[in-house]
């Protein structure tokens, strides 16, 4: 096993091509042009919609900030660092909108044609096990 750990203040932030927020890629696998796995934390400084990524399955948790609210389809989510990691198709990109300032999420995607991802959050007192061939935790 192989162990790499990424600190968020080594990873240099890219722009959006909206200028909603600046990215800080964790891993991007295979290369970051193109990645068929690809984790991050977003900066989110204002509302907007996500950018769109056809054929990939997105995982989205609030990791600080008050949290955001996502339109998926007609369908509001509400998201705070208290919520469950969400899971929806990227090509079906959600509008955002921040519920009380700028948000830190992590972002999980994989292209579909690679695989399926999962993000869980830890629980205290409870153990955990995957048998997936690759795993991370972030902290």
């Amino acid at each position: 096993m192989t162990v790499r750990i990424v600190a968020l203040e080594d990873s240099p932030a890219k722009p959006w091509k909206n200028g909603g927020g600046l990215t800080h890629d964790l891993l991007a696998w295979p290369a970051d042009a193109g990645w068929r796995c690809r984790l991050s934390v977003a900066e989110v400084s204002r509302a907007g919609p996500f950018s769109p990524y056809p054929g990939v399955e997105r995982w989205f948790s609030v990791v600080q900030g008050a949290g955001v609210l996502l339109d998926l389809a007609g369908q509001e989510q509400r998201l705070t660092v208290d919520s469950e990691p969400l899971c929806f198709d990227g090509g079906q990109p959600p509008g955002c909108e921040l519920l009380g300032g700028p948000t830190l999420d992590l972002n999980l995607m994989v292209d579909t044609t690679a695989g399926h991802g999962q993000v869980a959050r830890a629980k205290a007192g409870q153990a955990w096990a995957s048998d997936a061939p690759l795993r991370g935790l972030f902290t």
